[in-house]
């Protein structure tokens, strides 16, 4: 027999409400980097666009060999200056864009920014392409994306000695609403500011959905991007 302590007093658990995460790739330990290679292999395998990162050309000098089956590379250097991080190809035109990430909640240190990369940008607007950076504040867990002209006007106002304001970011860049697939829906903002592109998009959606929706795998993908095109609608 198990003698119980008198006058025990049962304490109610406190109604704890469930606060819901805000979709975020950094709460699945994901860098920034990661986010948008997932996001540009998404675009890939749904035939969205064709978007690549640009490999560093790299000179190797030194190689050593530990082990037969193991080789370390002791000594390199870059072949030439890197330009932008990503290009390629969405609805016949030429994308080109650079991403970059800070810890700090007030600006974006232009000393991430260097003048070839600069110099480069303004090239591929004289060639009409479609040129921007992709700005993520980690601890705001914000991300925007900039048009390269922003960025290159205020880059020519000290040549880059001076951080990039938030608020002078929030006024000529747009505000990138993370999801959980894609992660950084940038073409979303690339067809709405850039191409002015959601009517497109939402005749392209409606002339494919029957196809889609024939498939079980894809028919939740094909019903998600035509809601985001009723969205894109809306705002028009």
């Amino acid at each position: 027999m198990v003698n119980y302590p008198h006058n025990l007093v049962r304490k109610p658990f406190p109604n704890v409400r469930q606060e819901k995460k805000k979709t975020d790739f950094a709460n699945r330990g994901m860098s920034f980097e990661a986010a948008i290679n997932q996001t540009n292999d998404y675009y890939l395998a749904h035939r969205m666009a064709v978007i690549h990162k640009k490999p560093t050309p790299v000179q190797i000098v030194k190689v050593d060999y530990p082990r037969r089956s193991r080789a370390k590379i002791v000594e390199a250097y870059f072949r030439q200056a890197s330009t932008t991080d990503y290009s390629g190809v969405y609805k016949g035109h030429y994308i080109d864009f650079e991403a970059k990430e800070t810890r700090q909640k007030t600006a974006m240190p232009m000393k991430n920014f260097h003048a070839h990369q600069v110099e480069h940008m303004a090239q591929v607007l004289k060639q009409d392409g479609i040129c921007f950076v992709l700005l993520h504040f980690s601890n705001l867990k914000e991300t925007y994306l900039l048009p390269a002209k922003a960025l290159i006007d205020f880059y020519q106002i000290d040549h880059g000695s001076k951080s990039m304001p938030l608020h002078y970011i929030k006024k000529e860049g747009i505000k990138i609403k993370e999801n959980a697939y894609p992660q950084v829906p940038y073409l979303d903002v690339i067809d709405y500011h850039f191409l002015n592109g959601s009517k497109e998009l939402w005749k392209n959606l409606i002339s494919n959905f029957r196809i889609w929706k024939t498939s079980v795998l894809t028919y939740p993908i094909a019903s998600n991007l035509l809601e985001r095109a009723k969205a894109n609608m809306d705002k028009n």
